[in-house]
């Protein structure tokens, strides 16, 4: 692991086994180096949120972490869920087969949703039937559940909703419903505040919270990554902060070491922060 930029150790939750453990990542597109060199490793029951301005490798990152890309140089391990004793599995050894079931066990919710055209029903049950093989009738009970846990009407002329018909938060709400009917035991945040009013926002960050704080079952505790440019989630949470910089890890640790940084690459992007949020255009990777 890395030192962060006032050289402290950025492992917050030393005492879980490790979720991800990213050693030595490296990546080039068309000879332009975006990634140099990455290390990373994220504990179980961590809260996690990756920041840094346009350019500096998060989505590319988040793309390995998820098995979209491939690296150049370096490895990804995840845990193997479906494992006794759940070990670290690397990415690069796994067929298309073996990371379906790496994937049963984690929940993303993208930038821009990704949801299905179809309805609000058709969005929760495609993973559940698909994937899980789950017949309507038990599919049903999953969705209405799902829906209230994110402040959403689980009625039935909601879920025959088509989703074009949704607001900007309520798309999003929909889109951590989906991710939670998996039961995940890892949630992947992709600018999740992203093009949302301030009411919007501010309940999407408590669903963060209430979603990362659920009971999950046999003993597991839930891990969360967040790829964020948003001030106010981060002081909601108050979670690890790893800033990304030049394609590397430049700073890892907790919030209160971010905020309180002198550091000339941290400082101007922190106090910027809130301006990227409050209605100018985001960052683009």
């Amino acid at each position: 692991m890395n030192e962060n930029e006032s050289g402290a150790k950025g492992d917050m939750n030393g005492d879980y086994p490790a979720e991800i453990l990213i050693e030595g990542l490296h990546k080039s597109f068309d000879g332009h180096p975006v990634l140099r060199g990455v290390d990373l490793d994220i504990r179980r029951n961590a809260i996690v949120a990756i920041v840094g301005g346009s350019g500096c490798g998060k989505t590319v990152l988040l793309n390995h972490i998820l098995g979209l890309l491939e690296p150049d140089q370096g490895r990804i391990q995840v845990a193997d869920h479906d494992k006794e004793g759940e070990p670290l599995v690397d990415l690069a050894d796994l067929d298309e087969n073996q990371m379906a079931h790496i994937h049963m066990h984690w929940g993303v919710v993208f930038q821009k949703n990704a949801l299905f055209s179809g309805s609000v029903y058709d969005n929760i049950a495609l993973w559940l039937s698909e994937v899980r093989n789950m017949e309507a009738e038990k599919i049903e009970p999953i969705a209405r559940r799902v829906l209230d846990a994110v402040s959403l009407s689980s009625d039935d002329d909601f879920l025959d909703l088509d989703v074009h018909d949704l607001s900007g938060g309520m798309a999003k709400r929909l889109a951590l419903a989906r991710a939670l009917a998996m039961k995940p035991q890892v949630i992947f945040y992709d600018e999740p505040t992203t093009g949302l009013d301030p009411t919007s926002a501010a309940q999407v960050h408590d669903l963060i919270v209430n979603t990362h704080e659920e009971f999950i079952g046999d003993g597991h505790d839930r891990t969360t990554l967040i790829i964020t440019h948003d001030k106010d989630l981060l002081n909601r949470m108050r979670p690890r902060t790893v800033m990304m910089h030049e394609g590397k890890v430049f700073f890892d640790g907790s919030l209160e070491e971010f905020e309180s940084s002198k550091s000339p690459y941290i400082r101007p992007y922190f106090d910027i922060m809130p301006i990227l949020h409050g209605g100018r255009k985001p960052l683009e990777e």
